[in-house]
Parts: structure tokens; C-alpha cells; sequence
């Protein structure tokens, strides 16, 4: 495998590189709970039996969907008597790096990781393989890794473009206005924004693209959709990389004066969020969302590194991805139920 690099501001990736080779953060993330010997054989991983301790690090706790994945993945690893740690990234590529260190140094036996920088990640992850401990890459693949959980990264970004491009052709004419909300910084979003855009403007060539903004959260999809409007006071569509981006999209759309319903909006996302799963359902002009099942990526979070200590041949899952609209009623219920 080859591993991604995300863009990120240069500074910002001189720091991030330079807290792989500084002394270990003292940060107090809890004592790992492997009870097998320590030790600095990377062929002397934990065993299945010895797998006490999981290390979620997700850095990105502003999303919604972050809450859902901490409560569901602690109830799935009680259930194999395995605790389940998490960092408190906030968003931030060195307090990342920091915390990952905290953890290879302890020896938590299994850490789960969404690099926000991965070439940066790289020489951690080795370092944790080194230790002899599983490391598990989510949201794509580094060079040193266990295994990793993917998403079907282009498909949930083409199911929606698709679906927006049928819509623009049915209820526009296949005229109209588009504004995108993309994410270029790690290799999930850079695929599912190609997904989209590429779907999209494949199928609605007649739609005129006005933006593509940075946005994967609500303030910031907010804003960005607000910039657009200052000068597009006629935008018809927005679609998000994440659901959140999207929902921001949508608020603003609805604070310049559109109608919930409004007939000739759409805004769509990816992910499957709860207030945009509920969008959805009430029939508004938020009209589908490409939706990840939180119980299912719950579920990879333990058992990937479970199959990983077991020694299984491939551990690693690609989480499957569906689109919802306001007629998939009993899928949207369910996707609540989960985010509940």
C-alpha cells in the first residue's frame, strides 16, 4: 500500500513532523491494559485473549457523528471485555501527533487512528508496529498498518451526485446552480469530493458550478454557503462531503429566506448525520444523504483489531454506503435509531 499525504499548512506539517522524533508528551490517556509481557517485537503483537484496551483516536470531535461512534464502539468493545480509550484531538494535527506518541509509549495495545496528516502518521504507526502493537488506519491506508477501515470513499461521493444530477434534470430542466463543499486535506475526502463532482457534472452538464469551498463542518458550511449566496442569490444545489458541511449549507440557505420545501433546492451530504437524516424525513430541501451505519463502523473499530490480534488473513472492512432520500422512510428510521 502507499500511504496519503493530506495538505495542510506548511508550518503546521514542520511541527506535526517534528513531535515524531520529540520526547514522548506526558498527557495522562490512561495505562494501557495489555496483559501479555511488553515487549519491542513487532511479531509479538497482543493475542485475542491479551486484547484488554482499544485506542480510538478520532480527531475530529466538532462532527456529529463523533459522539455516536465513542458511545457505540464502547458498548461494542464491552461486550468482547475490552475498554475503549480516546484522545481529545480537537481537530489539531500536533496535539495529535502528541497524543499517539502518549499512547505508543504506554503500549495501549490497539490503536485505531484517522490521521489528519498521513505521511506525518507514518513513521507513528511504524513506531507502534515496532512495539509489537496493532495499529489500524481509519479512513485509509498508510504503509506501516495492521489493517484499515475504509468507506467506499468515491461511491458514497458518486451515489450522490448522481442523485443530485437526476434531480437538477427533473425539476430544473438540467439548468440551474451548483455549489460544492469539498474537502481536500485527507485521502476520504478528497475521493468522495471527486465522487460527487465527477457524478454530478457528468449527468448535469448544463448546471453551472459557481463554487467549490473547504467546508466539512456546519460553521464552516455555513459560511462558505453564505459567501456563495452574497453572490448567487439564485444557487438551486448544494452538496457536502460530509453531512454536516451540508447541514450548514443548508441553514443558510434557509436564513436568506428559502422555504424548508422550497421546490427547486436541493441540498445533499455524506455520512448519514442525525439532524440531516431528520431533514430528510420531514421533506425539506435537504433530499439525501450517501449514509454510513454507525453500528457498522462501531463494529470495525473493535473487530478489525480483534481479527488483526486473531490473526486473521485480510482484517481489514470497507464499510458499505447507501443513499437515502425522503422515501427511504424505515432506512432513515433505523439510521436514527443508531444515532440516537
Amino acid at each position: 500500500m502507499t500511504s496519503r499525504s493530506a495538505a495542510v499548512p506548511a508550518a503546521s506539517r514542520r511541527q506535526f513532523l517534528a513531535l515524531t522524533g520529540a520526547a514522548v508528551a506526558t498527557t495522562a490517556l490512561g495505562v494501557a491494559g495489555c496483559s501479555a509481557p511488553e515487549t519491542t517485537s513487532a511479531t509479538a503483537r497482543p493475542s485475542s485473549r491479551s486484547l484488554t484496551k482499544i485506542g480510538l483516536d478520532y480527531p475530529f470531535t466538532q462532527l456529529p457523528l463523533y459522539s455516536t461512534l465513542v458511545k457505540l464502539s464502547t458498548v461494542q468493545a464491552e461486550r468482547h471485555g475490552i475498554s475503549l480509550l480516546t484522545t481529545s484531538d480537537a481537530a489539531n494535527a500536533d496535539t495529535q501527533a502528541s497524543n499517539l506518541h502518549t499512547w505508543v509509549a504506554r503500549k495501549v495495545p490497539a490503536i485505531v487512528s484517522f490521521p489528519m496528516v498521513f505521511e506525518a502518521a507514518e513513521p507513528i504507526a511504524r513506531q507502534a508496529l515496532d512495539a509489537g502493537l496493532i495499529w489500524v488506519t481509519y479512513g485509509g491506508s498508510l504503509e506501516h498498518q495492521s489493517a484499515d477501515i475504509q468507506f467506499s470513499f468515491r461511491k458514497g461521493g458518486s451515489l450522490l451526485g448522481e442523485a443530485a444530477a437526476k434531480w437538477a434534470e427533473e425539476h430544473l430542466g438540467g439548468k440551474g446552480k451548483i455549489a460544492f463543499l469539498t474537502d481536500s486535506t485527507i485521502e476520504l475526502g478528497r475521493e468522495r469530493t471527486q465522487g460527487m463532482v465527477d457524478a454530478f457534472t457528468k449527468l448535469a452538464p448544463g448546471v453551472d458550478v459557481v463554487a467549490q469551498e473547504q467546508a466539512i463542518d456546519p460553521d464552516t458550511g455555513l459560511a462558505r454557503t453564505n459567501a456563495v449566496l452574497a453572490k448567487h442569490p439564485d444557487l438551486n444545489l448544494v452538496l457536502g462531503v460530509t453531512d454536516a458541511a451540508a447541514y450548514g449549507g443548508f441553514k443558510a440557505l434557509q436564513q436568506a429566506g428559502r422555504a424548508k420545501d422550497d421546490a427547486r433546492t436541493f441540498v445533499g451530504g455524506q455520512d448519514g448525520a442525525a439532524p440531516s437524516l431528520l431533514a430528510v424525513k420531514q421533506g425539506t430541501f435537504y433530499r439525501a444523504s450517501a449514509a454510513l451505519a454507525p453500528k457498522d463502523i462501531a463494529a470495525a473499530i473493535v473487530d478489525v483489531p480483534r481479527a488483526v490480534a486473531a490473526g486473521k488473513a485480510d482484517p481489514g472492512v470497507q464499510v458499505p454506503i447507501a443513499l437515502v432520500q425522503p422515501d427511504d422512510t424505515a432506512a432513515i428510521d433505523d439510521l436514527l435509531a443508531q444515532n440516537a
